[in-house]
């Protein structure tokens, strides 16, 4: 029986159809070529030719999806490249350069660079069940805070153009309580009877706890200048207002309901603890979640603390050139991983003595706010790496700086 040719392919994928290649594991010779549609019955024929044309890996623009789920399924390993290696791979087998693009050739290339460099590339390892569920909670909960914001300020935009007052009424245009006061005083036409008392017993109604007097609200509205859009105008932008409004706090419901989902799941996590202990409040599970959700559970993703750093975006890229040496901000990184540690190196920095030793040291070497948060970052990367790899909470008499600290400080054993 004649034994089956080694291989190695690429895909170039799109949302309607993929582009394969496949080369053989030897000589490079190309054995196949084609297109499958993104169909149920394309995908399965798809990954059905790779497991008949023994095809050992695979090359793939991305790290994600139906696809290099349905691939890694299969047993096949996954390279994800990132579309600047692939850009940069071209001009290797065409004299023509990046300029001379199609799928076909793409996929090629991605064939090729899987064949004689899958030694320099990560193989993709999928996530657990658990991580992948924290991982579309955070996410979703992420996108609909950034909705919220833009419809928040599209809000603001509203009201300063026809009602200034509302806009400067409360601290925040997007909370309960301002919203509660624009669904029932939309328009300057809707508060024209609105007296002190009345916004008084509005507030007792609707719980008010932000230390402002009737009074006080009522002179920053009579304060605000006074908009002279027409009566056509004020009615368009009072159903402006109320849309904004509705949707704020269906957005504000649904965010909250992520929330929850989120500490649940978090909770329930194998790691979760781990990243828990990190935080005061056992409240405190967002920036947790967010870290178990990018750093996820596969310990062989991250070998060393350095690679877990350069994927959080935490340590400098270094530049060198003749004399030249200095360290570069790192652009190419995981930036939900990066605004997780930031958050993280921001919160301790509050509170812990390390921490804020680390973030002061920093600042008095002249760095910024932003490069001493990084440092931070990087400080607490360390830690973590070691917390994740031993499976155990933090402990901080297993931290050797705070104990540095506290020991050369005479902190006490309860600090």
């Amino acid at each position: 029986m004649q034994e089956r040719t080694k291989s190695s392919a690429g895909i170039d994928w799109a949302k309607d159809e993929h582009a394969l290649c496949v080369v053989e594991e030897a000589g490079g010779r190309k054995i196949f070529e084609g297109r499958f549609d993104h169909r149920e019955r394309g995908l399965t024929k798809l990954c059905r030719s790779l497991v008949e044309m023994g095809v050992e890996r695979v090359a793939i623009e991305r790290p994600e999806g139906v696809l290099v789920e349905r691939l890694l399924e299969c047993g096949i390993v996954v390279l994800a490249i990132h579309p600047n290696q692939l850009k940069a791979s071209r001009p290797r087998f065409r004299a023509s350069g990046s300029r001379s693009k199609s799928d076909s050739f793409d996929a090629f290339c991605l064939a090729e660079l899987a064949r004689t460099d899958h030694h320099r590339f990560r193989a993709l390892v999928p996530d657990s069940d658990e991580t992948k569920a924290l991982k579309v909670l955070t996410r979703a909960r992420e996108d609909l805070v950034a909705i919220r914001v833009a419809s928040a300020n599209r809000l603001r935009a509203e009201l300063e153009a026809f009602w200034a007052g509302a806009a400067s009424l409360f601290s925040e245009i997007d909370s309960s309580i301002s919203l509660a006061f624009l669904e029932r005083y939309p328009s300057p036409k809707d508060a024209a009877r609105l007296g002190e008392k009345r916004l008084s017993g509005f507030l007792t109604k609707k719980g008010y706890s932000g230390g402002r007097s009737a009074r006080e609200l009522l002179g920053r509205i009579r304060k605000a200048p006074k908009g002279r859009a027409g009566k056509a105008e004020t009615e368009a932008r009072r159903e402006a207002v109320l849309g904004l409004v509705g949707t704020l706090r269906v957005l504000a419901e649904r965010i909250k309901h992520l929330e929850d989902e989120i500490a649940k799941a978090l909770r329930a996590h194998p790691d979760g603890e781990i990243f828990l202990s990190l935080f005061r409040s056992p409240n405190s599970t967002l920036t947790a979640a967010s870290l178990v959700a990018q750093i996820g559970h596969c310990r062989e993703r991250y070998p060393t603390n350095e690679a877990l750093a350069a994927a959080a975006g935490m340590s400098p890229v270094a530049v060198e050139s003749g004399k030249r040496k200095v360290a570069s901000f790192r652009r190419a990184c995981d930036k939900r991983l990066r605004r997780a540690f930031a958050t993280l190196s921001e919160s301790t920095r509050q509170h812990h003595p390390w921490a804020e030793d680390v973030y002061r040291r920093a600042r008095g070497r002249g760095c910024d706010h932003a490069h001493a948060i990084r440092i931070l970052g990087r400080a607490w990367v360390r830690v973590i790496f070691r917390m994740w790899q031993d499976g155990l909470p933090y402990d901080p008499e297993r931290h050797g700086g705070f104990e540095r600290l506290r020991s050369g400080e005479g902190l006490p054993q309860g600090v």
